[in-house]
């Protein structure tokens, strides 16, 4: 065999070896980025859930908090805009609000014994409770799987597939407000 056949199967072989190669870091790229999608859906199911037990709550409210129809207001509105929102940045955003409306809402509802004891308002605030906590897990869920995708997105040698490819890194679903970061104050005197 001479020098130039050799020198030829080896440029052959390393190009063979880097299409294989690039055709698993782009089938990669593109299973994190699917897991991306699935983990945003999840959290999209969620405020579907949740955006569907409001109505019932403020209308289960309106008869006892007759004086609150700000309050009231508040909640709905802020309902809207998060049904409205599109985009990651923006959800969270909306979300946000949504959540400091409810917590006005539950704190006004405080004031009303007679609510606070109508099993139905109990029923849905449960209900309310235990979304909130499946949307924290979809959070998490989908804040993981955007890290593992930009973790790929960013760091080499994945990185030169997603150039090539145009993949980007997908947003976090983070909490703006820092007042909701904030831990609430307890005091018993």
């Amino acid at each position: 065999m001479s020098v130039s056949l050799i020198l030829l199967l080896v440029i052959v072989g390393f190009g063979v070896l880097f299409i294989l190669w690039a055709v698993g870091a782009y089938n990669g790229l593109v299973r994190l980025r699917n897991a991306v999608k699935n983990a945003w859906s999840q959290i999209d199911v969620q405020l579907k859930r949740r955006h569907d037990l409001i109505p019932n709550l403020v209308e289960t409210a309106k008869g006892y908090m007759t004086h609150e129809r700000e309050t009231l207001e508040a909640v709905t509105s802020a309902r809207n805009l998060a049904q409205g929102a599109s985009g990651v940045a923006n959800q969270a955003q909306a979300e946000g609000g949504l959540t400091r409306a409810l917590s006005g809402f539950f704190a006004t509802a405080e004031q009303y014994p007679d609510l606070k004891a109508n099993q139905n308002f109990l029923s849905l605030q449960e209900e309310l409770a235990s979304t909130e906590n499946r949307i924290g897990f979809a959070r998490q869920a989908y804040n993981d799987a955007a890290m593992q995708f930009n973790n790929k997105v960013e760091m080499f040698p994945g990185n030169i597939v997603a150039g090539m490819f145009n993949f980007a890194k997908s947003e976090f679903f983070e909490i703006e407000d820092a007042g909701e970061r904030a831990v609430p104050k307890v005091s018993f005197s």
